[in-house]
């Protein structure tokens, strides 16, 4: 039998790693036009959840190189959307897409605090979500990725069609799913609520 994505949580120490879910995220005007509405709510969910059993979490801030990006460091940008609360286990800053190449070093961290098992999620689905869990399976973790709990936007390809921002996000799915992570969806990480 499978094991499911709750089997594993409860078998091993599992860390919430909460990419770039930064206001300067919100600039339609510098991104464009994204997928899935219900991202914020589905982070905010897997937040509440890893809080309320004192599972790590991570969380993980761009500080952008590219010159006017929003996510520039200074820049209001920078800073986390509202839905981030509470104090994460550990804060660790990048300017690359993976959050295994940033300060301070998360590979190091998760192996000091016994981590076997990540769950990725945030922003965006396509770029450091999808490297994150890339490098995160590469270095041996377990690694869930929650694609309801990430978010992309429209792309232009080298041809000059634009690719939907669903389209670039399923295509992350099929790229990760049982090579580098095993996709799930944020049900599939919380409880089963109790009828009774």
């Amino acid at each position: 039998m499978t094991e499911t994505a709750q089997q594993l949580i409860s078998r091993l120490k599992t860390a919430l790693i909460i990419v770039d879910v930064q206001t300067g995220f919100t600039d339609t005007t510098w991104w464009g036009t994204r997928n899935n509405p219900d991202a914020e709510a589905n982070i905010t969910a897997l937040l509440t959840q890893w809080q309320s059993t004192s599972q790590p979490v991570v969380f993980i801030r761009h500080d952008s190189t590219t010159p006017g990006s929003p996510l520039s460091p200074g820049q209001p940008g920078n800073e986390f959307q509202d839905i981030l609360t509470g104090a994460p286990d550990l804060l660790v800053r990048k300017s690359v897409n993976s959050s295994f190449h940033g300060t301070p070093d998360l590979h190091a961290w998760l192996q000091d605090n016994a981590v076997e098992a990540i769950v990725v999620c945030g922003i965006t689905t396509n770029h450091c979500c999808e490297t994150t869990a890339r490098v995160g399976g590469n270095l041996g973790y377990q690694v869930l990725f929650a694609l309801d709990a990430t978010y992309t936007f429209d792309r232009s390809a080298p041809d000059g069609t634009v690719v939907p921002a669903e389209e670039i996000a399923h295509m992350t799915a099929v790229n990760l799913h049982e090579e580098f992570a095993t996709v799930v969806t944020t049900a599939d990480l919380l409880p089963v609520p109790n009828c009774t």
